[in-house]
């Protein structure tokens, strides 16, 4: 996207962080929508992914409209490049482009924060809601309703 005009316009959007929506997983990860789509124009996501000791994660699974990066702030976690799983540390970062495998958890004893940015600006926050609720209400679904809730939002397993 390029901006045609020879002169600047006022058109930056400030977003407090009191208006920052969040959820909590039943295993106690606290995702933060910071810039989701919807405030970007959709040009990229932003979340920032608090996660408890040993709060496990996302397992191998790739993507096929948008790329996703994640970007170590405190603590260890656990990356998956598509090969093999690294311990990330803060300041550490891991780029994924359209289709690749990656994975992430925290399996260590101590906390860990990570943004995750991706690009352009799918509404995620709607499938991580639709887990939640799947998990905080004990529902059980089988391998094809797995399927089809992950392809519903360009979610599919490695």
């Amino acid at each position: 996207m390029t901006y045609a005009k020879d002169i600047g316009e006022v058109s930056a959007a400030f977003h407090p962080v009191s208006k920052v929506r969040s959820l909590t997983s039943k295993a106690g990860t606290v995702m933060r929508f910071v810039a989701p789509g919807s405030a970007t124009e959709g040009r990229y996501g932003l979340f920032e992914w608090n996660m408890p000791a040993q709060a496990g994660g996302a397992g191998p699974h790739f993507h096929k409209t948008f790329s996703e990066a994640f970007y170590v702030i405190s603590g260890t976690v656990g990356l998956y490049d598509g090969a093999s799983w690294v311990d990330a540390t803060p300041g550490d970062f891991l780029y994924v482009p359209e289709g690749g495998v990656h994975g992430f958890r925290n399996d260590h004893d101590e906390p860990a924060k990570m943004l995750i940015l991706f690009s352009p600006g799918a509404p995620r926050e709607k499938y991580f809601e639709e887990l939640v609720e799947v998990s905080l209400s004990g529902r059980t679904l089988s391998e094809e309703e797995w399927r089809e809730l992950w392809a519903r939002h360009d979610q599919f397993p490695a």
